[in-house]
């Protein structure tokens, strides 16, 4: 009597859900630590400027901005802010614009060397 053969399942080419597909890295430079902090626009004072690096809005939001001249790699310098502190007034290409507090933490921006009056 002839042995019947057992078919053997392939191993499976996907990976398991729980395993990391890419493994993300930052490499660290002491000579231009100030350039990779990280903050919202609604963390600068009076008279700092930063770059505008992502907006974190809904699209309509983020378009409208846009449009202000809020665009990633834009120079952003912080000016007044009413009494309570909200809106806050910022510079962008040459137009000074004011933005609630709450609109303004969603922009993030990298610090920039420069501080302007």
């Amino acid at each position: 009597m002839a042995q019947k053969r057992t078919w053997k399942k392939p191993p499976s080419v996907d990976k398991p859900r729980n395993q990391i597909d890419t493994i993300a890295m930052l490499q660290v430079s002491s000579n231009n630590e100030q350039a990779l902090i990280q903050r919202s626009l609604a963390d600068l004072g009076r008279g700092d400027a930063a770059i505008l690096d992502r907006i974190d809005l809904p699209g309509e939001d983020a378009r409208r901005l846009m449009e202000l001249g809020f665009l990633p790699g834009a120079h952003i310098t912080a000016g007044l802010s009413a009494p309570g502190g909200d809106p806050c007034v910022f510079q962008v290409d040459g137009s000074e614009v004011a933005l609630r507090r709450e609109t303004a933490r969603r922009l993030q921006v990298r610090l920039s060397n420069s501080k302007r009056s």
